[in-house]
Parts: C-alpha cells; sequence; structure tokens
C-alpha cells in the first residue's frame, strides 16, 4: 500500500485529534499526533476484524493503554466507519459516546476502558492468555493476535512489570504491543524521572523487541510483520514518536515535542490550531472532514476486511460441521449464559473455614466449568485456590492445557489480567489472594465494576483473626472499603458490584452459587482463615443457607415481636449465637440476621426488608471490621459493635477475647441498649 496514502490518513488522524481537543477546550492532543501514524498503519493493513459483526470473537484485538489519547482512537475508528464526524465534535460532553477516556463500547471498536495508566495493556496480557486457552481446545483456526499500545507514562507504572514478566515466561507470540516513546510526559520530559533502558528490560523478560522510527511507515509496517511472524515470544515495537507531530505556532513555526502539548489544547499549549490543520494538508474552516483519498482507503479496507472475515467464518462452519460436540460448547462458552452446574451436590464438611469451603467448590469447578481460569498471586495454598489447581494444571510456555494461571506475587497485574480474560470473552475468570491485599487490586476492581465484568475476586483470611501475623495482615477497613462498591450503581441503575462474606460452609456454596449466576458484575467472596462452625439448623443446613441469596435472612427468631434483632455476617454470626445463648437466660427474646451482601439485601422488596429487619425493634450489629459496615442496616435503632484499631498480633483465640469478639461482650452489649 502507498506510504503516501497512509501517511495521509495519520495526518488526517492528527488533525482530527487536534481539533477535537481545541472544541472541547480539554484533552490531549500531543500524544494522539505522535501515534498516528502507528494506529494508521495497524487499522489499514494489519488490524483483522469483520467490520459488519464487530464483536466476533475471532477478530483482533486492539488494546489502548493511555486513555488520554482518546482522540487517536476515536479518529482512526472514524475513518473506519465507527464513529460520525458529529460523534467527535462532541467529544467529552454530557452524553456523549466520546468521553474523555474511552469507554469500553465494542461495536464501535473500543475494547477496554483505559484511564489509569498501565492497566490497558495488561488486560491485552490477560486477553492474549485467554486466545492461547481457547485455541488449545478448539484448533488452531482460533487463532487471532492482540495488539496493545503503551505510553511512557504506562511504561513506569509499576503494573507493567507483572504483566512484561508474564507475557514473557508465557511467551505470548500472539501479543504485539507498541511503545509510543516520545520522551515526553505531562509534566516533564521522561529524561527528568527516568535513564532505564526500556528494551533490554523487555528483553530480560523474554520478549521479542524492535526499536523504530515510530513516525515512518515503512518501518512501522516492517515491525508489525516481523512481529506477526514471531512465534516464540511476545513482541515489543519501541516506536521513537515526537510529539505534537506537525504542530505549528501562528507564526509558522515548528512546535513539535513540546510537553505543553501533552494536556491541553494546542492554542492553549502555544501552538496555532489553524497553522497546524492547514500545516497538515487540511482546510482550517472544515477540520472535522475525512479526506476523500482517506475514505477510499478504508472502505477499500472494510471490504478486505468483510471478505477475510467471511472466509474466516465459512472454515470455523467446516469445522463445527466435523466437531459438532465442539462446536456447541465454544457457543456456550460466548453466550455468556450461566454454566450448568449442580449446585446440591456439593458435599461440604461441617466446621471448616469458609476458605476451605470455597476450595470444594473449585475443586468441583475445575472438573465441571471448562471455561473457568483461576488465578492466586502466589497464595494458591493459602487462599485454598488450590482447589481448582489440584484437578488441572498450570499454564505455562507452550501449554495451555490446563487453566491456572501462577500470577506471582503481582495483585494488581493479577487483577487486569483477569479483565482482560473477561473483556476478550469466552472465559470465567476468577483470582485469588489475602483480602489485606485486596487495597493492592482496587483500581482494577473498579474498572471490572465500570465495564461490568462478571470477574470472580476470592479473598481470604478477612478479619484480625489472621491473628499472629499482626495488623499488617489484618483487614479491618477493607470490608467497609469494598462493602461501598456494592452501594455504587452502574449506567444502568444496577449494584455495581456483589460482595458476599459467608457464615459457614454451607453459605459458602450459595455465595459460589451466586458469584457463578452473576453475569453483570464483579463478584468479591470474603472467606475466613479459622474453622466456623456451621450455623443450627432445623433441617438441611444448605437448604436454609439458600435464603441468603436475599443478601440478609433470619437464621433464628423467636415467637413474637422480638426485644432485639442481632445481625451480622461472617464468623461473628456465631458469635452471635453465643450472645443470644445467655441473653435467653434472662428472657431476651432475639431474632439472629445473617447478611452477607447488603448490597444484594437493599435490591429486594420493601416488604422483604421490612420482615427481616422490622423498623422500631431494638438492633445490634457486630462486625470484625468497621462499624460502618453494618450501620445502615441498624439504623437509628440500635447500635453496631466492631473495631476501631488496626489489630494486634497475638492468636485469634486471643484476640476475639481481648477485643471483646465473645459471646460474653454480645450479651454485655445488648443490655446496655436495651437499658
Amino acid at each position: 500500500m502507498s506510504n503516501k496514502l497512509i501517511e495521509k490518513a495519520a495526518d488526517n488522524v492528527r488533525i482530527l485529534s487536534a481539533a477535537m481537543v481545541e472544541k472541547a477546550k480539554s484533552g490531549h492532543p500531543g500524544g494522539a499526533m505522535g501515534g498516528a501514524d502507528f494506529v494508521s498503519v495497524l487499522y489499514a493493513e494489519f488490524l483483522n476484524y469483520d467490520p459488519s459483526d464487530m464483536s466476533w470473537p475471532n477478530r483482533d484485538r486492539f488494546f489502548l493503554d493511555p486513555g488520554h489519547m482518546s482522540p487517536m482512537l476515536y479518529s482512526i475508528l472514524s475513518l473506519a466507519g465507527k464513529y460520525s464526524m458529529d460523534d467527535l465534535k462532541n467529544f467529552r460532553q454530557w452524553e456523549s459516546i466520546t468521553p474523555g477516556h474511552p469507554e469500553v463500547d465494542v461495536e464501535r471498536g473500543v475494547e477496554n476502558t483505559s484511564g489509569p495508566l498501565g492497566q490497558g495493556h495488561v488486560m491485552a496480557v490477560g486477553a492474549a492468555i485467554a486466545e492461547r486457552f481457547l485455541v488449545e481446545r478448539f484448533g488452531n483456526w482460533m487463532e487471532h493476535k492482540t495488539y496493545t499500545f503503551i505510553s511512557d507514562g504506562g511504561i513506569q507504572e509499576e503494573i507493567s512489570q507483572g504483566a512484561g514478566r508474564i507475557a514473557g515466561f508465557l511467551g505470548l507470540s500472539n501479543l504485539i504491543m507498541f511503545y509510543d516513546s516520545n520522551d515526553i510526559q505531562l509534566s516533564t520530559d521522561t529524561d527528568a524521572v527516568t535513564h532505564e533502558d526500556t528494551a533490554k528490560k523487555y528483553e530480560a523478560w523474554g520478549w521479542n523487541v524492535i526499536t523504530i522510527k515510530g513516525n515512518d511507515v515503512e518501518e512501522i509496517r516492517s515491525a508489525l510483520k516481523a512481529a506477526n511472524a514471531e512465534t516464540e515470544r511476545p513482541t515489543l515495537i519501541i516506536g521513537k514518536t515526537v510529539m505534537g507531530k506537525g504542530a505549528l505556532t501562528e507564526e509558522g513555526a515548528n512546535f513539535e515535542g513540546q510537553c505543553s502539548t501533552h494536556g491541553q489544547p494546542l492554542g492553549a499549549a502555544g501552538a496555532s490550531l489553524a497553522k497546524t490543520i492547514a500545516n497538515l494538508g487540511g482546510d482550517p474552516e472544515n477540520a472535522f472532514a475525512i479526506f476523500d483519498e482517506v475514505k477510499a482507503l478504508f472502505e477499500a479496507r472494510a471490504k478486505e476486511l468483510t471478505e477475510a472475515a467471511a472466509a474466516k467464518k465459512a472454515q470455523q462452519a467446516e469445522w463445527a460441521k466435523a466437531n459438532p460436540e465442539l462446536a456447541e460448547k465454544l457457543a456456550k462458552f460466548f453466550s455468556k449464559e450461566v454454566p450448568e452446574f449442580d449446585f446440591d451436590a456439593i458435599e461440604q464438611k461441617a466446621g471448616v473455614a469458609t476458605r476451605a469451603a470455597s476450595s470444594t467448590v473449585l475443586g468441583a469447578f475445575a472438573e465441571k466449568v471448562e471455561n473457568m481460569i483461576v488465578a492466586s498471586a502466589d497464595l494458591s495454598n493459602s487462599d485454598k485456590t488450590d482447589g481448582f489447581l489440584k484437578k488441572t494444571t498450570a499454564f505455562k510456555k507452550g501449554d495451555f492445557s490446563g487453566a491456572f494461571l501462577q500470577a506471582g506475587v503481582s495483585e494488581l497485574t493479577m487483577a487486569c489480567l483477569m479483565n482482560g480474560m473477561a473483556l476478550h470473552g469466552g472465559i470465567i475468570a476468577a483470582c485469588g489472594t489475602f483480602f489485606v491485599f485486596s487495597d493492592y487490586m482496587k483500581p482494577a476492581i473498579r474498572l471490572s465494576a465500570l465495564m461490568e465484568l462478571p470477574v470472580k475476586y476470592i479473598w481470604t483470611h478477612d478479619a484480625f483473626r489472621v491473628g499472629e501475623d499482626g495488623p499488617t495482615h489484618q483487614p479491618v477497613e477493607q470490608e467497609a472499603q469494598i462493602r461501598l462498591m456494592e452501594k455504587l450503581k452502574n449506567h444502568k441503575g444496577e449494584n455495581s458490584t456483589l460482595v458476599l462474606r459467608p457464615a459457614d460452609a454451607e453459605e459458602t456454596t450459595v455465595a459460589w452459587k451466586l458469584a457463578l449466576e452473576n453475569i453483570k458484575t464483579p463478584t468479591g467472596l470474603i472467606l475466613s482463615r479459622q474453622n466456623i462452625p456451621n450455623l443450627p439448623s432445623t433441617g438441611d443446613r444448605y437448604t436454609d443457607a439458600l435464603k441468603s441469596e436475599k443478601g440478609a435472612y433470619v437464621v433464628a427468631d423467636t415467637e413474637g415481636t422480638p426485644d432485639v434483632i442481632l445481625l451480622a455476617s461472617g464468623s461473628e454470626v456465631n458469635t452471635l449465637f453465643a450472645g443470644a445463648e445467655l441473653l435467653a437466660k434472662d428472657g431476651v427474646k432475639c431474632r439472629i440476621v445473617s447478611v452477607p451482601s447488603e448490597g444484594l439485601f437493599r435490591t429486594q422488596s420493601a416488604e422483604y426488608q421490612a420482615s427481616v429487619l422490622p423498623a422500631g425493634v431494638k438492633k445490634f450489629g457486630l462486625t470484625a471490621g468497621l462499624p460502618v459496615t453494618l450501620e445502615s442496616l441498624v439504623g437509628n435503632d440500635g447500635t453496631v459493635f466492631g473495631l476501631d484499631s488496626f489489630g494486634f498480633s497475638a492468636p485469634y483465640t486471643v484476640l476475639d477475647e481481648k477485643l471483646g469478639f465473645t459471646g460474653e461482650n454480645v450479651y454485655n452489649q445488648v443490655k446496655k441498649l436495651l437499658a
């Protein structure tokens, strides 16, 4: 293809990007103008997708990491016919489909929500792992590439170390990353913060590294060809680009390579939009336009893509005809339907830690839920995700026949990989670590919620009962933090996250049932390290535990109106029973309520909520975390006993006694409340 024609397309992207930011009076034009050559070559010659079927599972993926470079993405997609000029004019405006940082919109070609630097390219690594997993099971006809675009900021983010290590270790040759190395970041030149040799770093991780002039079409094309031919390693293309390429001042002087163009419109940065547009071959009076020859180029490309996709779909049809059972399985993987699973058949041991109960369920998943991938951050034998691992094998270079990812000590990286797998599709992604380390994962969990991805987060060692490990490992404020996500709504007005803290082994089975059935949002399971007795039951405990599907339910009641309602989640529910036994000796009538999920409970009818927690009845909440965790449920009718410190190092039984998590203290607190 003509280099000059591709260069014309790149100039078109530069003009549109600069014009969008100028009209919005905010944004980041400089990087978009520098990266325009790469995306133009990629979309005009290499990226394979079906223009009439953008969610086609076998498409190549393009994951943008620096979300502030959204003008570049929207502009190249407008050349591909997915955004109109009016869409670009509405950049960063109310109810616009071109927000300041891209939000996943597969039908328009946006594969991921990006903004927090580093996460976008790690999602790409997760998608590449998903592709390898599926190719292993269904054949090479499913092969496709995952491309990603990273900036100096993303390279610097600590998360890039985990992604680089894992991608190299697994030999993800289906992954191609372009590093837009323009030596400029938002407030400084990069040499003010780093002198590292990025190429050597990635080579040490086992990557194929190619360094090119990032604004040279021929060098970009050659690098992409070499990357596509690589069969053993992921490829990093380091493109030395120019920030604000093509920018001129009002006087016509060169204004390229200026830090000021990174984060503000060209006019505010000291350049001239009109002179820049004219310099790039456009009409300053009609900036929002696609050049005729560029339009023809992308129309021809769309025809090529449609024909190539049709050929690949025909190949799939032949495969499906020869492999009907596999074809049916593949369709189910991508259907987003809840997998068939018999939770009634799970046999839990009574009185085990809820992490152990989770392990039992995971072991059954490994045998029955064939598209589940589970990961652990070097804690599988402690967070008990090894219940899954014992029934499969871990991924290694050249072998994706198993379904477990040993992520190493990299919680945030692991969570982002799960997001990438979920975005790719066909995968049920789950990952585990200690609950206190959920702090490392919060940015990725937040994006899980924003993108409505059904990732399953398994958090164990749920409270100060981690004991001798002390306050560094004892989650106190973490439950309150993660339950704030339950209170946030997504754009559909639904809860953005499901958080579940089961009270015994059978509630854990139900929690996993809810997690597997939740295909709309992320789910967090908060599980105990220590053994917990099963809650009392007059019949089958699992049948009773199914009531927890409503978020909160009565586990023990009294005749008539109770004098007090005792409520908790997790292991504290058992402590309430010990307190209720003492209160009963004084004639105090107690109702005990287990609340594994306030967010789920608040979605129930007002009648059901009132039947469990009627107004006007005294309420006492017990939590091993901050009291705020239960305060909205107790309301003005009572009090919550919780922690107001980080915890201490001692055996958990000693901590229970010292911190007041005993039946005796429940008795004393309730007597004080009733008095």
